[in-house]
């Protein structure tokens, strides 16, 4: 596996790449790598003949008052994952290479941005636009892969894909669970024992919602206040939202009579997580 961490030197590996004519895969992460990341990189593979990854904690995609300095980061352990999985490329930039002095451009997506986990955290995805903007740019894929638990992240990607004519295709690839149903996620190595147990409640909540939905339950408010009520057994979970939503819009559906996503946001202790599925 090539390691690189400047721009031009990327551009040289995937000029020389694609001057043989091989298609490229795209798995953009921020570290800390888990099962659910690695089956994104595997995705990848099956279907591109070469492979990159990139590892950036994106800066401005963090509030002033949420966990940039403490995100784990585990580079060496990431770099051993992504060699016994045969990839080709990590692009691994530092801060200063991707926002030189005084850049001020950033790429949004008006609108959609603002919904969802855009609601709550004002401003997280103009940082995740621009950063995929740049590295789309950098990188120039064929085939970017995405995964499903971030399903408002790749909506909006997916709109932005769509609205600059950028020339790739996106790939959401389904959420990655443990065995008791808790989804994969860099932060869940916040949670101590007792939060972990209490995180669970994300996908009990989605699952009782998928229930009734499957039992001809179509009111969306009465589903919401379903998983409310399953979302509130556990008096020590703090519920951000639970909304349910269009896919590719992420504008809220009153009646599901077409594909809709359930979305959930909730603290667990200090750790924010967040989880949903799609119905039809």
């Amino acid at each position: 596996m090539k390691i690189v961490s400047t721009i031009a030197d990327t551009r040289a590996a995937i000029r020389a790449t694609k001057r043989q004519g091989k298609t490229i895969g795209f798995v953009p992460t921020m570290g800390a790598l888990h099962a659910g990341h690695i089956s994104l990189v595997r995705a990848a593979k099956a279907r591109c003949d070469y492979v990159a990854v990139s590892i950036f904690v994106n800066p401005t995609q963090f509030g002033p008052s949420e966990d940039l300095a403490g995100y784990p980061r585990t580079f060496d352990a990431d770099c051993e994952k992504l060699i016994s999985e045969k990839v080709d490329l990590l692009f691994a930039p530092s801060v200063e290479e991707m926002y030189p002095a005084g850049a001020s451009t950033s790429v949004i997506a008006e609108g959609i941005s603002e919904r969802l986990d855009g609601h709550s955290r004002p401003g997280h995805f103009r940082g995740v636009t621009t950063v995929v903007a740049k590295l789309f740019h950098i990188l120039d894929p064929n085939v970017a892969f995405f995964g499903q638990k971030d399903a408002a992240q790749a909506a909006i990607i997916q709109r932005m894909v769509r609205d600059l004519a950028f020339p790739v295709e996106i790939v959401v690839c389904p959420i990655v669970r443990e065995s008791d149903g808790l989804a994969l996620s860099s932060r869940n190595v916040y949670l101590s024992a007792a939060e972990r147990k209490q995180a669970l409640v994300l996908s009990r909540a989605l699952r009782e919602v998928e229930t009734r939905w499957r039992a001809g339950e179509r009111d969306s408010a009465r589903l919401i206040e379903i998983a409310r009520k399953v979302l509130l057994s556990e008096p020590e979970v703090r519920l951000d939202y639970i909304e349910i939503v269009d896919p590719a819009s992420l504008e809220a559906i009153a009646n599901i009579s077409q594909p809709a996503l359930v979305a959930v946001a909730a603290f667990v202790g200090s750790t924010r997580l967040i989880d949903n599925l799609l119905l039809g």
